[in-house]
This record gives structure tokens, sequence and C-alpha cells, in this order.
């Protein structure tokens, strides 16, 4: 087991994945501006406006993403997508996220949760049905990916990862 004693909240994980995912950034998009936020309880296109970023597909659903991650460069936009749960892992949480990316389509997006990746291990592990982590707009397929996050750390535990970083 990863983590000896899980949060309290769920709203305890926010904080520390919106720091890891800006290092994250940083790290992999040099030269760009990095935004990342704790939405979890604002719409997102409340949140894209607020930066100056319009997505029409946004408006008026009810997306709430827990943290969001921008990367702006000119006329460049990327969105990074991290959902948090302090529960186990299962399909409802993927589907969720899943919707999300089909509908926005965001560069990345990350399923975390402190506790374990419960049903979702059986699913991805042991039955290797990474294909329902899959999105995109046909051209360029992507993958979500899930791990337990690792709360001393303050990163995702990436020997959980899945697919592999």
């Amino acid at each position: 087991m990863v983590n000896n004693r899980n949060v309290k909240s769920e709203f305890e994980l926010y904080a520390p994945m919106c720091l890891w995912l800006s290092t994250y950034l940083r790290d992999n998009y040099k030269g760009f501006e990095i935004i990342t936020v704790d939405s979890h309880d604002e719409r997102l296109d409340s949140v894209l406006s607020k930066y100056g970023i319009a997505n029409d597909l946004a408006t008026g659903i009810g997306i709430k993403i827990d943290v969001l991650g921008i990367v702006k460069k000119a006329n460049v936009v990327k969105l990074f997508f991290v959902e948090a749960k302090k529960t186990s892992l299962n399909l409802h949480d993927l589907g969720q996220l899943l919707i999300y990316c089909r509908l926005i389509d965001p560069e990345e997006a990350f399923l975390m949760s402190s506790s374990d990746l419960g049903s979702l291990d059986k699913l991805l592990n042991t039955f290797k049905r990474d294909d329902l982590l899959n999105f995109g707009n046909g051209k360029k397929m992507k993958k979500m990916k899930v791990a337990i996050w690792n709360i001393s750390a303050g990163t995702p535990e990436f020997s959980t990862m899945i697919p592999k970083m």
C-alpha cells in the first residue's frame, strides 16, 4: 500500500496535485505560460473565460475539473485535466473523465486516487484493457493516465501509472 493513511477529504488532494501539475508542465512545456488552478468548484467554461480562453463545447454543460492545467504560447492553448479521488477507483470515475476528454480533448488527462486502483486494477492490469483509456479527435489517439497518488511524496506513484509515462 502506497499510503499508510488516507486524506479525510478529497479537497486535501487538490493543492498538492495542482503543485505537481505545475511542475510537470514547467518541465515539459518550456517557453509556454503555465497556469494551474484548483477548479473543482467552478464550471470549466467559467475558469477558461477568466484566462481569455473560449471553448464552445465547454459552455453550458457543467463540466467541473478538479485540477486544470493550461499552457499558452501565442495562439497555442493546451489543456490538462486531473481528477482526484480519495476512494478506490471504479468504472464510474473512469467514465466521468473519459466523457470530459471526449468532449473537450485535453492534451493529457490524469485520474488519481489516494486510496487504490480499485476495480480498475482488474480491468487495466489483469485484463489489459488499456483501450478504455483512449480518447482523441481521431487524428491523434491519446490515453488517460491512471495512478495512485502518493500523499507523502506529493506526486503520482509512477510504478502504478497506467500506461507508463
